[in-house]
């Protein structure tokens, strides 16, 4: 039987990625963990019986693709609230949360899991763009088997006969679902999308924050785009356009100033917060910023949230 030391040293370079690919497929930072962790355990039990007709990587992409998609056949697909119904524009309330199990809600991922070295600017790029919200939240809307093939092909640059070999399907197959799965998804960002080591983004993310702390809709007016929208998990219902953001957030969210405390951070590519309410952890919020002011705004009110950001990760053992 090979050695731990030297199966490690074959594999371990490739975690973050295949936790990349592992959270592209079920939506959740948390359950991606749990199967690279499933990943490495049955790649150590088969190493034995690996004979090096295919790279290590690409045989660690099948055998994480296939965990995957033997979780996605027994999980729901994970939502934003955007996902389930059009905005809300009905009498002003306060959103309504949905009760608990009723929804299974997408998570956002710390830009820090899956970091590659700084030394390589272009594979940055590549990560953060694509773990964007908005790609992971249509992924979700795609039957299992087209979401990987989509993946392999457009995100991970799988040619198309090694993509059929990872999936154990043909060459034909992986072409009509990747056809299908294009057709499936629109226009997902806007052209003018901001990088979150953009100043301008920067600049962006700390005027939401100082808007926030100081419970001040005129802040806020000012870095919020006319067409924004603003929601959060779990509550079914969001709202659309500056003007309803911001009544909302003022009339049934801010409080009083020092109430809301936020930290700056990045999450799935883009600007983010970490949010703590009356010194309580509350949640992650995560912006998109473009050139003309931020478009959208989602918070996941989950302090479990708060301790994934802020814990230092420490790798469990392949074996």
């Amino acid at each position: 039987m090979g050695s731990e030391e030297q199966f490690t040293a074959d594999t371990e370079r490739y975690r973050r990625e295949l936790l990349a690919l592992c959270y592209r497929m079920v939506g959740s930072a948390h359950d991606a963990e749990d199967l690279v962790q499933e990943t490495y355990l049955r790649a150590w039990r088969s190493y034995d019986g690996y004979e090096g007709r295919a790279s290590i990587r690409s045989w660690l992409y099948k055998i994480a693709t296939n965990v995957c998609l033997t979780a996605a056949d027994s999980r729901r697909g994970r939502f934003l609230p955007s996902g389930l119904a059009g905005p809300y524009d009905g009498p002003d309330r306060p959103p309504l949360p949905t009760a608990p199990g009723e929804v299974s809600w997408l998570e956002p991922l710390p830009d820090s899991w899956i970091a590659p070295a700084a030394d390589d600017p272009a594979a940055v790029v590549v990560a953060r763009e694509s773990v964007r919200l908005a790609l992971i939240a249509s992924l979700q809307l795609l039957p299992p088997r087209q979401r990987a093939v989509l993946i392999l092909r457009e995100v991970l640059a799988f040619p198309a006969a090694d993509t059929a070999e990872i999936l154990g399907t043909t060459t034909a197959a992986v072409k009509s679902a990747l056809q299908r799965a294009r057709s499936t998804l629109d226009d997902l960002e806007p052209d003018d999308l901001l990088e979150p080591t953009d100043q301008r983004a920067r600049a962006l993310l700390d005027g939401y924050i100082t808007a926030f702390e100081r419970s001040d809709a005129d802040l806020l007016e000012q870095v919020l785009r006319a067409d924004a929208t603003l929601e959060a998990t779990p509550f079914r219902d969001w709202r659309a356009g500056k003007t309803r953001c911001i009544h909302l957030l003022k009339t049934h969210v801010f409080g009083a100033p020092g109430d809301w405390r936020l930290i700056p951070t990045t999450a799935n590519g883009q600007p983010a917060a970490v949010v703590h309410h009356h010194g309580q952890a509350s949640g992650i919020v995560v912006l998109t910023a473009t050139t003309t002011g931020i478009s959208k705004v989602v918070e996941f009110q989950d302090p479990a949230l708060v301790v994934a950001f802020t814990s230092e990760r420490v790798s469990c053992p392949p074996v």
